[in-house]
């Protein structure tokens, strides 16, 4: 109801905006995300007159990675970026996993259009994934601040790095695009959209509707990955301003890959995964755990379960694991001038989520089943029901979400001449609700679809509801000094509030605050001379608490550790110092930069056993974390045709503190150590070539060893190289076909690490946390455009 109201006055408010509008003014105004673009000359830009760190990759880049390509991939080349994930599109949210400068994703910054997309981690309590609000091809630009986004953005967690990304505007002439993609594993995917160019009638509106389905087989084991988009956006001059509007469905479908450990890639092989289908074999390792168990906890005495071949523990693999997940996202923005020196820009927006995710647990039968009754005995549960359709030795474990949460931002800008003043402001109320629910199968083979929405739980483990709000305001100066000199300054205040409300299970209820009313940001540009610049900058931020039952300070789901949070610990901070040289001389332009981080009061979460089985992680502050880096990358068209990219990441991030209780002994020894999934060096280096016609792209990537335990005791994982190609042509009646090969060398590597968790130390290599990457894959893709 709450999105249909939303969508509704999104529609009415550009109809009616249309209807009475001033024609008279509709040909002086111009699209600023085109405008923008038309400055850019290469396909990465290095942020020219910016006192940070920042890079920005246009849609004409983003379009030679393999359609469905998250647009993640596109920046893994970006000096400081490391990007893994297990599949070749980057897309398969249970492993993607971006980091900057020694932050991961969850302390960065991330929106759309302005529009705030949270942390981007799995089970997102406050946004949604990229590759679920909008479809790559859709992308019109990406823009990276490796240090610290500005005072704008609207991210209540960028300790580190800021990305945003900006979608396409609607062309001012009718027609559009499709294209279909054929690949490895089966897999396919079509794309269309069509284009209205400008309605004379509508006061010059433009807009576009566009439609992506993409379906793939697993590169192991069974079942598949799947996602249907459907996208529309309007664009309409307003007198001299402008009305933008926005409307993003997405249902995502995807079967999960079996989180590994080194000794199950020793046992059983990198291509080992999930049972599915073999639903006779998942059943019997069930059924081998619960005997085990039963008889261990009524005789006192304990009883080692005996698994058919080649399985070794109850972890080694289950049935299956999945996410599904329908998201609606939407956003009406108006820039308007207000005089010759003031402007405002402002925008509301409205995202919901629905989603599960889905286990099929050997550790707890379904109701029906005969060792349910014995379960209900030994370990004192009710739960055995005889009459029961649902009978076999596993169930289906889900997490669920549900998330509603509505915001606005905008700006006024005061053009005073030397002096560009902005005074701007965020504010978002998200409801959060999170739940775990257990769903009966049956014995003689599985009656529920593992790719939809459950319904009918014999049982609730625990329902939690969250609500949180947040308020932002900034003011910055940027003055013009000289025409060689420029400086910009400002400061942001933060209020969020949390709440938390039980619904079943653990008493947990109260309220956080986090608030500071003073984050400064300062920095400087000065030009030696037309092609070499200098710049500078510091800033200060902090991350307001996760509000979700599985992660941060609710995740332990008891009140008493929220008491502590509350009175005792406190909310992690960063203060970065950046400085550097860009140059552009021509045929070269690059950019090399320097940045010291302190990051404390760090709070990580240690996980307990296996992550699937989602016990409640041990939140530890962990003190602080020092980060030194050094980055380098620039451009060289060789010729009209050919150019070479390359980029070197230097990253020396090491926690500065020992894990200590509060008893006073060391937990963890993490003093020195390695910031954990913090490569120290990464290289990248592409060749390119592009005639109009014929183009082509060869790029590969170094990244570094990475530790997935805080103490650095076992959990290594080795470095890797990975190449990427790229070729097509593009025909003279507006036809393109193009090749993508995925990991070109078929390099054996892990990928993601923390897929489960981090760990304190895995000297036996039995944390299952692990992910091999996807071995060499095909793509080709046709596109007609008209």
């Amino acid at each position: 109801m709450k999105t249909a109201l939303f969508t509704n006055v999104a529609v009415v408010a550009i109809l009616s905006a249309a209807t009475f509008a001033p024609v008279a003014f509709a040909d002086t105004v111009a699209a600023p995300d085109a405008a923008a673009d038309e400055t850019i000359t290469e396909v990465i830009v290095y942020g020219q007159g910016q006192s940070r760190q920042i890079q920005a990759v246009k849609a004409s880049e983003l379009a030679l990675e393999a359609p469905g390509t998250s647009p993640l991939k596109a920046i893994d080349k970006l000096p400081g970026v490391t990007f893994q994930s297990a599949d070749p599109f980057g897309a398969y949210e249970w492993s993607t996993r971006i980091g900057v400068r020694g932050f991961n994703q969850n302390q960065m910054g991330f929106t759309l259009d302005g529009v705030p997309l949270g942390d981007m981690s799995y089970g997102n309590h406050n946004g949604l994934h990229i590759s679920r609000a909008i479809t790559n091809e859709d992308v019109a630009r990406v823009e990276l601040t490796q240090g610290a986004g500005s005072l704008s953005t609207a991210s209540t967690s960028n300790l580190g790095g800021t990305l945003q990304f900006f979608s396409r505007d609607p062309s001012n002439e009718m027609g559009g695009e499709v294209a279909g993609t054929v690949g490895s594993e089966a897999m396919h995917r079509l794309y269309g959209r069509f284009e209205t160019g400008e309605i004379a009638q509508l006061n010059n509106l433009r807009a576009y509707v566009s439609v992506a389905d993409q379906k793939t087989d697993k590169w192991k084991g069974g079942s598949e990955q799947k996602q249907r988009q459907i996208s529309a956006k309007a664009v309409m001059p307003v007198g001299e301003g402008e009305l933008t509007g926005f409307i993003n469905r997405s249902e995502r479908r995807e079967q999960d890959y079996q989180d590994m450990s080194f000794d199950m890639i020793s046992r059983l092989g990198r291509d080992w995964d999930n049972f599915q289908p073999n639903w006779t074999l998942a059943n019997q390792v069930g059924a081998a755990y619960q005997q085990a168990a039963i008889q261990s906890a009524l005789t006192g005495v304990p009883v080692a379960p005996v698994y058919p071949a080649p399985v070794g523990t109850v972890d080694d693999a289950y049935y299956y694991g999945a996410g599904v997940r329908d998201d609606n996202l939407g956003a009406l923005s108006l820039s308007y001038p207000l005089t010759d020196t003031i402007s405002f820009s402002g925008s509301i927006y409205k995202h919901t989520n629905e989603g599960q995710g889905l286990w099929v647990t050997p550790y707890q039968p379904s109701p029906g089943n005969i060792n349910q009754a014995a379960f209900d005995v030994a370990f004192g549960a009710n739960l055995y029901d005889p009459t029961s359709p649902y009978d076999s030795n596993l169930s289906i474990r889900t997490t669920e979400y549900d998330v509603d949460r509505t915001g606005a931002f905008g700006a006024l800008d005061f053009d005073l001449g030397a002096h560009q003043l902005q005074v701007g402001f965020w504010i978002e109320d998200n409801d959060f609700n999170q739940a775990r629910r257990f769903y009966g199968e049956s014995l003689n083979g599985p009656v529920r679809d593992s790719l939809d929405f459950q319904s009918n739980p014999f049982r609730t483990q625990w329902e939690y509801a969250f609500n949180t709000k947040t308020t932002v305001g900034y003011v910055q100066d940027v003055w013009t000094v000289t025409d060689a000199f420029k400086v910009n300054f400002g400061f942001k205040s933060v209020k969020v509030e949390n709440e938390v409300k039980t619904v079943t299970g653990s008493a947990m209820n109260g309220s956080l605050e986090f608030k500071d009313s003073f984050l400064p940001q300062v920095g400087a540009v000065y030009k030696l001379d037309d092609n070499i610049e200098l710049f500078g900058g510091y800033t200060e931020n902090m991350a307001a608490y996760v509000s979700a039952a599985t992660s941060g300070p609710f995740g332990s789901q008891s009140q008493d550790v929220l008491n502590l949070v509350k009175n005792s610990i406190d909310p992690e901070t960063s203060k970065t110092i950046e400085g550097g040289l860009r140059l552009n001389a021509g045929a070269f332009q690059g950019v090399l930069a320097l940045y010291h981080v302190e990051f404390d009061n760090r709070l990580l979460g240690v996980a307990q056993g296996a992550a699937i089985v989602g016990n409640a992680t041990v939140l530890s502050n962990v003190g602080g974390v020092e980060t030194n880096g050094l980055e380098v990358a620039g451009t060289y068209r060789i010729t009209p045709e050919w150019k070479l990219y390359s980029s070197y990441s230097y990253n020396d991030s090491q926690y500065q503190d020992d894990v200590i209780n509060a008893e006073g002994t060391i937990t963890a020894r993490t003093k020195g150590k390695t910031v954990v999934d913090t490569p120290k060096h990464m290289f990248n280096a592409e060749v390119a070539y592009d005639n109009g016609k014929l183009f082509g792209t060869l790029g590969m990537k170094f990244t570094g060893e990475r530790y997935y335990t805080y103490e650095n005791r076992g959990g290594k994982v080795d470095s890797s190289k990975v190449a990427d190609f790229t070729a097509g042509y593009r025909f003279a009646n507006d036809l393109d076909v193009q090749v993508n090969v995925t990991n070109l060398l078929d390099e054996d590597y892990i990928s993601t690490i923390g897929s489960g968790g981090f760990t304190n130390a895995d000297t036996a290599g039995t944390a299952m946390t692990i992910l091999p990457a996807a071995p060499r894959m095909a793509f080709i893709t046709v596109k007609k455009r008209f």
